[in-house]
């Protein structure tokens, strides 16, 4: 039995991390602002993580085996987790995203074509941290999402007092309406009502996970003691937006009308121009045992259809 901190966990794959947690017999604590209850059993401190003298106080004496912080965007907040959790936790885990490998925000030489990225390519050690920078603007924080992420990641790396692992997770998928970003029902809309689909000249694959798979990598990571640092988490097997869209036809009965964009035009939230997979070799190495994205993404599509609106 460990002693887990969820900071967030009120939806999706982080309400599924309590859950799960719970029933694994852990203690666990959730902090978020009380937008939602956590699972039966978890203690909950109503507070708003960016304010730190409210959080001191409500974290009392408490400390913990582990944190698992699913809503840290950037640098100041990582920051403020380590003067707040520097003392009261010995492992630390943050959720972070596949962005961070994106060439055209990280200003790093664009990928190899055909070579998934290991988690080397991006050195959190090594990562300049601008604290100064508006991140507390909304705009600002959307539009520099990756680079808050990959801050955050060099903050807990070098600065923070505690083992530290970075969940690097590939897009997920799964959970029906539970899955709050839109970017499946995106397709599933489009595909149900025969709207055309922009998509690029020459379509690039990439990697997913399903909610409830990185729910438990998230858990393994955070009960874990032999490893620390980023850790990439994508199911096995690459698939395209077409690739994408002929599933979701193939759950709903539905025809994908695809139309090549033009350059620079707007296209769906999993369309690339450029070869977009990770590597998940290191995690496998670690003891992990992923499953293959062909395997869950058709009960994914049915789940996301049966929650769609009429066409």
């Amino acid at each position: 039995m460990q002693r887990i901190c969820v900071i967030g966990g009120s939806r999706y794959f982080g309400k599924l991390l309590v859950q799960r947690s719970l029933e694994a017999g852990h203690r666990v604590t959730v902090v978020n602002r009380g937008s939602a209850p956590p699972p039966p059993g978890a203690e909950h401190l109503v507070v708003d993580r960016d304010d730190e003298a409210a959080l001191t106080a409500a974290l009392g004496g408490r400390t913990f085996d582990v944190v698992v912080d699913q809503i840290c965007y950037t640098p100041v907040q990582a920051a403020s987790a380590v003067r707040l959790f520097g003392d009261r936790t010995a492992r630390y885990v943050m959720t972070s995203t596949i962005e961070v490998y994106d060439p055209a925000t990280a200003g790093l030489p664009p990928l190899a074509p055909g070579v998934p990225v290991a988690e080397e390519h991006v050195d959190p050690a090594a990562w300049r941290v601008r604290l100064d920078l508006p991140w507390h603007d909304a705009a600002y924080l959307e539009a520099h999402y990756a680079e808050g992420k990959r801050q955050a990641e060099a903050v807990f790396t070098r600065e923070g007092r505690f083992a530290f692992v970075s969940v690097r997770s590939a897009h997920v998928l799964g959970g029906g309406a539970q899955e709050f970003t839109g970017r499946l029902a995106h397709y599933v809309e489009r595909v149900g009502r025969g709207e055309e689909i922009a998509v690029h000249r020459e379509e690039q694959p990439s990697v997913f996970i399903h909610y409830a798979e990185l729910a438990d990598l998230l858990r393994w990571a955070a009960t874990a003691t032999a490893f620390t640092g980023p850790l990439n988490a994508c199911s096995d097997g690459l698939v395209e937006v077409t690739g994408l869209t002929a599933a979701i036809a193939a759950a709903s009965g539905g025809q994908p009308v695809h139309r090549t964009a033009a350059p620079g035009e707007p296209t769906g939230p999993f369309s690339f121009d450029r070869y977009y997979a990770m590597s998940n070799r290191r995690a496998k190495e670690l003891g992990f045992v992923f499953s293959r994205t062909a395997d869950w993404l058709p009960d994914a599509v049915t789940e996301a259809a049966a929650t769609a609106p009429a066409a």
